[in-house]
């Protein structure tokens, strides 16, 4: 058969991909026990998302009572970047998979596993996506019960702890890409400076957190595109 279509090549590629999402599930999981989710809210919470970034700023909003409107908005806002990677993953498919086969191939498609099937040579078909995307969504799923479990289990001091480690991963992606490049160093400095204006300004405190995520996702994107603009590939050729 061939591998560009081979459900258990798909589950081979699954497989890091997998081990990876129980280690940040799983700091998921107890971040939203610390937050006052149930263990049964927290593991629907991956099942049916499968975004570590848009989960994180939801919790608040779920928690806090936030309307709709500002959760729609601000999964809008930080998980449009899926649009983009859902575009250019439909031309590497097979013309065989259909449309109902893109549309569930599209609800697992994270930055890690388009990076998996974009890499492949030539097209790749309905098995091997499918294989590709089934063990990192039981691991997102499962690590994330784990951690919510486990919050409810382990002493409080250490569920604390452990709290804040989602974080940690998060801010371990920024790091290395900001210490190669000026321009991610300042996207997060001034990202940062923004969050603590809307949060110890009593005048901006009063902003809902998603919509704090939002203002602060258009504003430094602005403030980026005049300060840092991407040049095109066809300015780079034409120079």
């Amino acid at each position: 058969m061939n591998e560009n279509n081979s459900f258990k090549s798909g589950l081979k590629d699954g497989l890091p991909i997998c081990l990876g999402y129980l280690a940040v599930s799983f700091a998921f999981g107890i971040y939203a026990i610390c937050s006052g989710l149930s263990v049964p809210e927290a593991a629907m919470i991956s099942l049916f998302n499968v975004t570590s970034a848009g989960q994180l700023a939801a919790v608040p909003i779920i928690v806090s009572g936030g309307s709709i409107i500002e959760l729609i908005f601000t999964q809008l806002v930080i998980n449009a970047r899926y649009a983009l990677m859902s575009i250019s993953l439909s031309q590497k498919l097979s013309p065989s998979v259909s449309r109902a086969d893109r549309f569930i191939i599209s609800f697992a498609n994270t930055d890690e596993v388009f990076a998996a099937a974009i890499s492949r040579k030539a097209h790749v078909g309905r098995r091997y996506m499918f294989g590709l995307i089934l063990l990192p969504v039981i691991g997102w799923t499962f690590g994330t019960l784990f951690g919510a479990i486990a919050g409810n289990v382990l002493p409080e001091v250490l569920v604390a702890s452990l709290g804040i480690a989602i974080y940690a991963m998060l801010t371990a992606v920024v790091i290395p890409a900001a210490r190669e490049k000026l321009s991610v160093l300042i996207a997060a400095l001034i990202s940062v400076a923004l969050s603590c204006a809307l949060y110890f300004i009593p005048a901006l405190s009063v902003i809902p957190s998603g919509f704090g995520i939002i203002i602060i996702a258009i504003a430094v994107s602005a403030i980026m595109s005049l300060l840092s603009p991407v040049e095109s590939e066809e300015a780079d050729e034409n120079a």
